[in-house]
């Protein structure tokens, strides 16, 4: 049986979001949807509260998923969708969830002001314990917007996708795998972003007749090639664009992400249990990127 693409739902506009981004993900890769909810039970004093008893709670609860998956079949009616309440903190509950998953999908909150997103405190520990690729999906994201537009302007969903972006730091095969199946699915341009440092050779640029550090900007240039040049052998149908530029790797990235139907960035797995262990450019780019971002876990 199909891994399911499995959604984190909690009633919310971002998760809603992400029921709809993992549907027509699904419809990508012939593959089911399992809507998971997270029934927390109420605490004994609440329970006795006559508008917010255990039973109206445990009722609103086994209400969403519910009608969550009703607008889901109506809307993407080839995609087979299941719902599941669990109980439990969320956080705990979806990383056990993902386990059985082909990839996890939740919801991440606009910041009203400040051009970015919230990925709250359960995102990032889901994130960061779980090693099956998660997807971020922003409130308010629509499938045109990971379209190009049409001839005239319009937003359209039946337009080509726009590409898909790599961010790539240390090269890892499930991460660049990850990136080209994506754009297969897509029938869309893959552009892999590799960014480096510009100080360590910045004295070589001192001076005149100093070219800014040519030929470490060719070394890096042609290394990206070389890595890329056995996973364009192995999926010809997708074109490669190749970017390696100087300066931060995540301003690269959230540039790029303008432009793109989906972002994907590698997260190290690291066995110990304290703390999340996003890294520096995923958690940035997880905050500000403005297209969907895929975090894939590798060793």
């Amino acid at each position: 049986m199909a891994r399911a693409i499995t959604v984190g739902l909690d009633g919310s506009a971002e998760s809603a979001a992400a029921a709809e981004w993992a549907a027509r993900e699904a419809t990508l890769r012939d593959l089911p949807v399992r809507l998971i909810h997270v029934w927390m039970p109420v605490p004994e004093p609440m329970a006795q509260a006559p508008l917010l008893g255990a039973e109206t709670h445990q009722h609103w609860t086994e209400r969403v998923p519910r009608e969550a998956a009703a607008g889901l079949g109506l809307r993407h009616p080839g995609v087979e969708v299941s719902t599941e309440q669990l109980t439990g903190t969320p956080a705990e509950a979806l990383v056990e969830a993902a386990h059985d998953a082909e990839l996890l999908v939740l919801g991440s909150r606009a910041l009203s002001g400040l051009g970015g997103f919230l990925v709250g405190s359960v995102g990032q520990s889901v994130i960061a314990r779980t090693e099956v690729p998660v997807v971020l999906v922003r409130a308010g994201e629509q499938a045109t917007d990971e379209h190009v537009m049409d001839p005239v302007g319009i937003p359209s969903a039946a337009t080509a996708f726009r590409p898909v972006v790599l961010g790539l730091g240390s090269p890892d095969d499930t991460v660049i795998a990850f990136a080209f199946e994506e754009a297969r699915h897509r029938e869309t341009a893959l552009y892999v972003v590799q960014a480096w440092d510009t100080w360590p050779y910045a004295v070589y640029t001192i001076g005149p007749g100093f070219e800014h550090h040519e030929g470490f900007t060719r070394q890096q240039a042609d290394a990206l090639a070389e890595t890329l040049r056995p996973w364009r052998q192995k999926y010809p149908d997708v074109e490669v664009v190749e970017m390696s530029r100087p300066g931060s790797a995540a301003t690269h990235l959230i540039d790029a992400s303008r432009d793109a139907s989906l972002v994907v960035v590698g997260r190290r797995v690291r066995r110990n249990p304290f703390g999340t262990h996003i890294g520096a450019v995923t958690h940035a780019v997880l905050h500000h990127a403005t297209a969907p971002v895929a975090v894939v876990a590798h060793d």
